[in-house]
């Protein structure tokens, strides 16, 4: 089992959850898999996910109050694919099942 691709992901900073969503290389286009971590678990196995990204331009170019105020937390997709490959490696039985959406 490997992860091919990163579908979608969210951190929910409230909670400390990361919801993930991703295909392995056994997966068709048609099927992904979604999970539900506890985002300590991270560290504990000495992976940095979020990105340093650059704001060329700054918090003063936004257009809408709203895209100012949108601080989702961006995560380098490699460092979590990575993570998420030892982590299942690890614990088998943890792997999601495939959903066909």
């Amino acid at each position: 089992m490997e992860i091919k691709e990163i579908v979608t992901y969210f951190v929910n900073e409230d909670t400390n959850i990361l919801e993930v969503s991703f295909r392995t290389i056994d997966d068709s286009d048609d099927i992904f898999r979604t999970d539900s971590l506890d985002y300590d678990l991270v560290e504990e196995y000495g992976y940095i996910l979020e990105s340093d990204s650059f704001d060329f331009f700054g918090a003063d170019s936004y257009d809408d109050e709203e895209d100012a105020d949108n601080n989702s937390v961006e995560l380098d997709e490699f460092e979590l694919i990575s993570f998420l490959n030892e982590y299942y490696t690890v614990n088998p039985t943890k792997l999601p099942k495939g959903t066909i959406y």
